[in-house]
């Protein structure tokens, strides 16, 4: 048997979804959409984001700070 939950019942107990999370799952959803050779190639991309340094980036003297 079933237990039906209601939207609004789950989002009582659990909250809502912050933008970032709606995000991700947006992105995901586009990227399972993608053929095994883009995925792949997407996945090379983002690997090399991760690990070059940005170019020129950063804040004084080229360092990223956050604050």
């Amino acid at each position: 048997m079933k237990n039906h939950i209601s939207v609004s019942e789950l989002s009582e107990k659990l909250g809502y979804p912050s933008s970032e999370a709606i995000q991700g799952l947006r992105l995901f959803k586009a990227f399972v959409r993608l053929s095994p050779r883009q995925r792949s190639e997407v996945v090379d991309m983002v690997e090399q984001f991760a690990t070059d340094p940005a170019p020129g980036g950063g804040g004084r003297n080229r360092r990223f700070e956050t604050r």
